[in-house]
């Protein structure tokens, strides 16, 4: 990849740490997360423009809490402690750190009290607001600090040593919540740290591409099309770097979306030339899945399944090196995170392994470096349209674990159907780009009903349509009521067998997204 300047933020466990990162890149600044016990020399090796220091759950007061190398502040590089990485900043540096009587979590009205180019653009007649989040706060600062800012609660909401380059913060700048707070992390970007914005995505189209065509030389390579996102934008810059030399394997495996199939792949292969074996597996999957109702078992059978497909499908192309994979950054984030903390455990992967290893290819993973809005920001520069970039997440198992309980022919169209009255509404009235994502599952009971003069008994559709930044927490969508009459409607009067239309308002945690 082309050396952009780069920002390394150090997780101590906080659940914001990915918005950390998000926020720097979206200044167009290049930024990675590594855990807070990485070693001082690949830290070093890494030659960040800048670092910046994670919040986190624990209390640096604890015998057991993660500490700070003091080599780190020897690199010569601004530091940027934020809210634990401040105390850290302070403990380490011979200040006081205490318990509060109370942990402050919200908003928090912040005065300024110094100049400090940290806090330049902001007016210091002004009370902004803040975000708390924290049980510890800073009693005495470190020598060579000033404060330059307080709230009513904390004497010291952020402090600065210009000398050293050092500065923290009590409060998160990275969430919306906080007035500004794009304003205090321009400015140590740019101002103290003078990093040169260069990470956009026509660069790392540009970057990648070159290095796929290096790396790859003449060898042939594999990849799994789901007609997802990600391995769309994954197939289409491998088929830009190498051309004919990629070959991409569908799987229809019964479970997809209606005209999923048409929509995407058909695509594909019109308009970009792709090299695409499509293999129609359906009767084998429905066939193992028949009878099947647990969850675990249903993830399970399609996920072996897939993989045996796939491996088949594989074994007839010669002379493949590489298998291509749509891995993305908070994959890789969640495997090194510091496991301390929420950012190694809100998220968890329901996939079933990976590849048998007697396939014995290298890894090809374009994406590892990106985020999913990222993603998409790619696949724009790439030139796909705008209903394949901004289909809503799917699940690999696909319709299997929207079917509650038995899987059926006649119980996946039936879904198919209500699913797609779902999109259309959603699309309709623009919510479809509003909203994370929205489908409908079908439940695995039957209610009675009146249609006409007639009893009916029939199933049950619920409606999940959730507002989310990343699927790692989630919540209900407040969908306008005229929508969610008109969605009903239509499903009850269009799908048969269906008299009933519910909707689930539960959020992520406790609940997940999917049902299954």
């Amino acid at each position: 990849m082309e050396q952009f300047d780069r920002v390394v933020i150090l997780d101590f466990g906080s659940q914001y740490t990915q918005l950390i990162a998000r926020r720097v890149r979206e200044a167009g600044v290049f930024s990675e997360i590594y855990p807070c016990t990485i070693a001082p020399e690949e830290l070093k090796a890494l030659d960040p423009k800048a670092v910046i220091l994670s919040g986190g759950p624990a209390s640096v007061l604890d015998a057991d809490s993660p500490g700070l190398e003091r080599s780190l502040l020897d690199l010569g590089v601004p530091v940027l402690g934020i809210c634990y990485g401040m105390q850290l900043l302070s403990h380490s540096l011979g200040g006081k750190v205490t318990r509060a009587k109370d942990r402050e979590y919200g908003r928090a009205d912040l005065e300024l009290i110094a100049p400090s180019v940290l806090l330049d653009g902001l007016r210091s007649s002004h009370s902004h607001k803040v975000w708390m989040s924290h049980g510890d706060h800073v009693e005495t600062a470190p020598e060579g600090f000033t404060v330059i800012a307080r709230t009513p609660s904390v004497p010291i909401a952020a402090m600065a040593c210009d000398e050293k380059r050092i500065y923290a913060l009590q409060f998160h700048p990275e969430v919306a919540h906080t007035d500004d707070g794009e304003i205090i992390l321009h400015n140590f970007l740019f101002k103290i740290a003078n990093v040169k914005p260069g990470w956009t995505m026509a660069s790392f189209v540009e970057s990648t591409v070159a290095d796929l065509r290096e790396k790859i030389g003449d060898a042939r390579v594999i990849c799994g099309l789901s007609g997802g996102i990600d391995s769309t934008v994954v197939a289409l810059l491998l088929h830009k770097a190498i051309g004919k030399q990629l070959t991409c394997i569908f799987v229809d495996n019964g479970l997809l979306r209606m005209n999923e199939r048409e929509e995407v792949i058909g695509y594909l292969e019109r308009h970009f030339d792709l090299n695409l074996v499509t293999v129609d597996a359906a009767e084998r999957f429905l066939s193992l899945l028949a009878g099947v109702e647990d969850p675990e078992k249903k993830r399970k059978t399609i996920g072996y399944t897939f993989i045996e497909v796939f491996d088949e499908e594989a074994a007839k192309i010669t002379d493949v090196k590489y298998l291509a994979q749509g891995t993305l950054y908070p994959d890789v984030i969640e495997s090194v995170s510091f496991k301390g903390g929420p950012s190694a455990v809100i998220k968890s992967h329901h996939n079933v392994g990976g590849l048998p290893e007697k396939m014995n290819l290298s890894l090809v993973e374009p994406l590892r470096e990106l985020f999913k809005d990222e993603v998409r920001k790619v696949a724009m520069e790439l030139g796909l349209p705008d209903y394949i970039i901004w289909r809503h997440p799917f699940p690999g198992p696909g319709l299997a674990i929207r079917v509650i309980g038995e899987i059926t022919t006649e119980r996946l169209e039936i879904l198919r159907q209500a699913d797609r009255i779902v999109q259309q509404e959603l699309l309709a009235t623009d919510w479809y780009r509003k909203v994370w994502q929205g489908f409908a599952v079908l439940l695995p009971l039957k209610t009675v009903g009146v249609m006409g003069d007639d009893r009916t008994y029939e199933h049950v559709i619920a409606l999940r349509i959730v507002d989310s930044i990343d699927a790692m927490t989630a919540d209900w969508t407040r969908l306008p009521t005229e929508i969610l009459a008109r969605i009903s409607n239509r499903i009850i009067n269009e799908v048969k067998g269906v008299n009933r239309v519910v909707l689930d308002i539960s959020s992520k945690p406790p609940s997940t997204i999917e049902w299954e």
